[in-house]
Formats: C-alpha cells, structure tokens, sequence
C-alpha cells in the first residue's frame, strides 16, 4: 500500500510533535513536510529530531514543501486563514483539529468544502466521538423531561480557549435533541434559579490534563454523568492520521470524525 504523504501544521507544537513521531511509526503515512510559524526557533531543523523521534529529512518550514495528499492543521486560530489559502490554491484535502476559530473562519472552512475535501472536529479522539454518540441518545430519552444539562471540562494550564471546543460540541449536540436555548458560560453572583432551557459550561485549567469531559443530565432525585477522558495526547494524534488516510480518498465535501469512524 503507498503511503498517505501528510504535511503536518504547528508541527512543533505539543499535538504536532506527537503527529510527526506517530506518523513517523506508521507504514501506511510518510511526512512531506513539516509547516511552523515563520518566526519560530527551530526552522530548518529536522521535524522528527524535534519531535524526539530521529530524523526524518524533513525540515520544519513555513512555507509548504512537498507534494502533500492531506494536510493537518493542529495550530492556532490565528495561523488558520494563510493555510487555508494555501490549501485551496494548491487543492490539498484539509484536516482541521484546530478549536477556537472564529464564525468567520468557520464559514470559510465550510465554504472551501466546496473545491477541496475538509474534514473539521473540535476533537479526534475515539473514545470522545462514542461519547458524543452517548450524549445524543440519552438526550433523546430526556427529551420533554424535567432534565439539567452540564458540561465541565478539564485541560491543561496552557490551553488557550475556554470552554473546549469539544464541550461547546457535546452542547451543540445535547441542545439539538432537548432544544436548550440558552448556553451559560460558568456563574457568579445571583444568577437565580436555573432557567429550565440552559446548558451550562465550567472550563478547568489546571497542571497538564490533556483532556476530560463529564456531561451531568440531572434530575430531581438521580444524576447520570457521562466522564471521557485522555491519559495523554496520542489519542488526539491516532484520530487525526486516520482522519488523513480517510480524507485522501474522498471528494471535495465536508466530513467530521462520524465518517472516519463509521458512527
């Protein structure tokens, strides 16, 4: 089988040096490039010398080299808008992990769906993706009932946006189901009593939690929570590259991870 040949963007990032050392292990995948700011440090250094493992021969750039299949974006929001220029002139595929864009950016992404296959998902994870399978059909089940929703989230001290992309995901999905209006941020002060049609969000920082969920659905007189969690960061780079590998064969169209996955 020939290899699916990636570029890899924020490659020397947390998520993307794990990308470039799995990928590294993985015969179905080969690294064409390596995409990084253009003042970051380390440009010009092999990317699997930075990722810790052993060189590959590809040097971290920001400009892409290479013929690349698939690209996947594991950046930041502001590096967004230049690679999905890039993508669109060169009509690569497009891998997006990146959480935290801007409506405006989301319509953008959507709208190159068009000419080239994206593949958008505040997370990669599998584990995570059945979870969101989880939430929806119990949602259905509390449809019309007297049911709270609330999401808390837990990730690391560096981590930009709150809340996850991913706990914005499992809100989307829940309030599809039950048609909560009303999404709260945390609470402070005298909110009052709990409006009936809110889904509520609590964003914790703390150490280096690469990632955890728990969805509450609470009634009076029982709980049942739903808890997802990563013990590290593989699990978000195992989905993107089969992200990859899925999105190197289709059609110009949006996908998320149901697809990859079958769900």
């Amino acid at each position: 089988m020939t290899p699916v040949r990636i570029a890899i963007h924020g490659a020397a990032g947390r998520m993307g040096k794990r990308l470039v050392a799995l990928a590294a292990e993985d015969p179905e995948i080969q690294v064409v490039a390596a995409l990084e700011s253009s003042n970051h440090p380390r440009l010009g250094e092999d990317a699997g010398t930075v990722a810790g493992a052993g060189p590959l021969g590809v040097p971290l750039a920001s400009q892409l080299q290479g013929e690349s299949e698939v690209i996947i974006d594991f950046s930041l929001p502001e590096a967004f808008d230049s690679l999905l220029e890039t993508a669109l002139q060169q009509r690569i595929p497009l891998v997006v992990a990146t959480t935290g864009l801007s409506g405006q950016q989301r319509e953008r992404l959507e709208a190159a769906a068009a000419q080239i296959p994206v593949l958008s998902a505040p997370n990669m994870s599998l584990a995570v993706n059945l979870a969101m399978k989880l939430a929806q059909a119990v949602a259905q089940v509390c449809r019309g009932r007297d049911v709270d929703v609330e999401i808390i989230e837990r990730h690391h001290r560096f981590k930009e946006d709150a809340p996850s992309g991913t706990a914005l995901r499992f809100g989307q999905i829940i309030a599809s189901v039950m048609g909560q209006g009303q999404h709260r941020h945390g609470r402070q002060g005298r909110p009052g009593p709990r409006p009936r049609d809110e889904i509520a969000y609590h964003a914790i920082r703390a150490g280096d939690n690469p990632g955890e969920h728990t969805i509450v659905f609470a009634s009076l007189g029982e709980v049942l929570e739903l808890t997802v969690r990563a013990t590290n960061r593989d699990c978000y780079a195992q989905g993107a590259l089969a992200a990859a590998k899925f999105l190197a064969a289709q059609s110009p169209g949006l996908y998320d991870m149901t697809h990859v996955l079958g769900l």
